[in-house]
């Protein structure tokens, strides 16, 4: 059976393509087509999740914890996390256990090569191996999934000894379902000597994007309602508080909340993990509740590095571009770029969002940018030629800038001085949608849409209290996130 992009589940007042792959979470590249309508769901659940940790796959990331105590149960427990990739088309481990001293037995919970999402649990009273993998892929590098799997082994009926959802939707279609046999132990239960890890498996299949509020119930199997639920009025799928939940011996509920411990658990049982190639600065803002724009791994030159969660892109030496996942029509809108490294004809600014960012010479057409060698380009823009060059920028500079669809203006700064700001009648077109986006020669930046990956000396927000940035935004403009959108409509 052949697999396909996930399905959606949604209400019956969104109309019908409101909402993309990941199940009742609003898809970024689908907003495109409903601001055209005019409007923007409004989630009006008021839970938030303020904090995710960013893993970086190249970086060998991860958070681990080896327990001393047996579990309350090697027969019983739930996992459940939020997660948003940024990188496809490899086996990436999200929660995993692991016991390298009894023929290195592994359960875990990842996204194979084929980003279909898979649960595989060794056995260890040959009760046979558990092995479970959706048809159903996830490829929405833009989107958060919630993921929830429940193990009750337990159960007679062999499809319920391990149940898997996915924004709040129980997966019920496998390639492969071979289910332990009744009352089988598994390793992530054995507690004692085992190594639990998020972010990796053991020391491999690292993951790179974000993961947020990670929970673990040690002898207790429920399903994803105790997590989340569809918000009444969008049918958004969307994270509640946990609350009344028995975490267990080796349970644990991590939040990321602190940045300088990322590890720390907050589920009471005093079960910190232990933090293995992560700073603070890989405690991000971008969460479920509020989704932050990065750049599009869907939308690039094959030539184009990204990573940091997407939000850092190099190149070699061939000319290519890489586009943002999230468009606008109308607001205004602020972000910064670091350069972080000797840049040939590196260029930063917007372009239409209609436009294949894995050609270069596509983004120019309208297109209005920034190169490091100090020229603004402003091609295929009526009555408009390039400005000679300005200011040239290298590596350590920070390039900040503000695209106001309001009177069709984009303004360049470098390291929070204004260089130059075009206006043309062409960015008012109707039905326009902008996007930002980068073209590279040889170089690098790190993005920062209101949540870095680099370290800010001063940090400044937005006109709605939103993001971090290392110089001040101009007033009346907002970093790119789903609350911001929301705001403006």
């Amino acid at each position: 059976m052949s697999k396909q992009n996930g399905g959606i589940i949604g209400p019956n007042n969104i109309p019908t393509g409101a909402f993309g792959s990941a199940s009742g979470v609003w898809k970024l590249s689908d907003a495109i087509n409903y601001k055209r309508q005019g409007t923007w769901p409004v989630v009006l659940n008021n839970f938030q999740i303020d904090n995710s940790c960013r893993f970086n796959d190249g970086s060998s990331d991860y958070l681990s914890k080896t327990f001393s105590s047996a579990s309350s149960s090697n027969t019983t427990f739930t996992v459940s996390t939020w997660v948003k990739r940024s990188k496809l088309g490899a086996n990436q481990d999200v929660v995993s256990a692991y016991q390298s001293s009894s023929g290195k037995q592994t359960d875990l919970i990842r996204f194979g090569s084929g980003d279909d999402l898979e649960f595989y649990a060794h056995t260890t009273n040959s009760s046979g191996n558990a092995d479970i993998q959706t048809n159903r892929v996830f490829r929405d590098v833009g989107a958060w999934y919630h993921i929830v799997v429940r193990v009750d082994t337990t159960q007679g009926t062999a499809s319920n000894r391990v149940r898997i959802y996915v924004n709040g939707v129980q997966e019920t279609s496998f390639s492969t379902s071979n289910y332990m046999n009744q009352n089988g132990t598994i390793v992530w239960g054995l507690g004692s000597g085992v190594v639990h890890t998020i972010g990796a498996v053991g020391t491999s299949n690292y993951f790179g994007g974000y993961v947020a509020e990670t929970v673990y119930l040690d002898n207790q199997s429920l399903d994803a309602s105790s997590f989340g639920e569809f918000d009444s009025q969008t049918g958004i799928w969307v994270p509640k508080i946990v609350t009344g939940l028995t975490f267990g011996t080796n349970g644990f509920y991590q939040n990321y909340s602190n940045a300088s411990a990322l590890g720390e658990d907050f589920s009471g049982e005093d079960n910190d993990f232990t933090v293995n190639n992560l700073t603070s600065i890989d405690q991000s803002i971008d969460s479920c509740t509020n989704n932050f724009a990065n750049l599009n791994a869907l939308s690039k030159g094959s030539n184009i590095a990204l990573s940091n969660g997407n939000l850092s892109a190099s190149n070699g030496n061939t000319d290519n571009s890489v586009l943002g996942n999230m468009a606008f029509a109308n607001g205004k809108w602020y972000w910064e770029a670091k350069c972080t490294g000797a840049t040939t004809y590196a260029t930063i600014g917007i372009t239409l969002a209609s436009v294949d960012g894995s050609v270069h010479s596509a983004v120019d057409a309208g297109r209005v940018v920034y190169s490091n060698t100090g020229y603004i380009y402003r091609e295929g823009l009526s009555g408009q030629g390039n400005v000679s060059p300005v200011a040239t920028f290298t590596t350590n500079d920070i390039v900040g800038i503000a695209f106001n669809a309001q009177n069709g203006s984009v303004a360049f700064y470098k390291n929070g001085n204004l260089i130059n700001t075009t206006v043309d009648s062409q960015l008012l077109y109707t039905n326009n949608q902008y996007i930002n986006a980068a073209g590279l020669n040889q170089g690098s930046f790190d993005f920062n849409f209101g949540s870095p990956t680099y370290a800010i000396s001063s940090g400044n927000v937005d006109s709605s209290g939103l993001g971090n940035f290392e110089y001040p935004v101009p007033e009346g403009f907002y970093s790119l996130c789903t609350k911001n959108l929301n705001l403006i409509g």
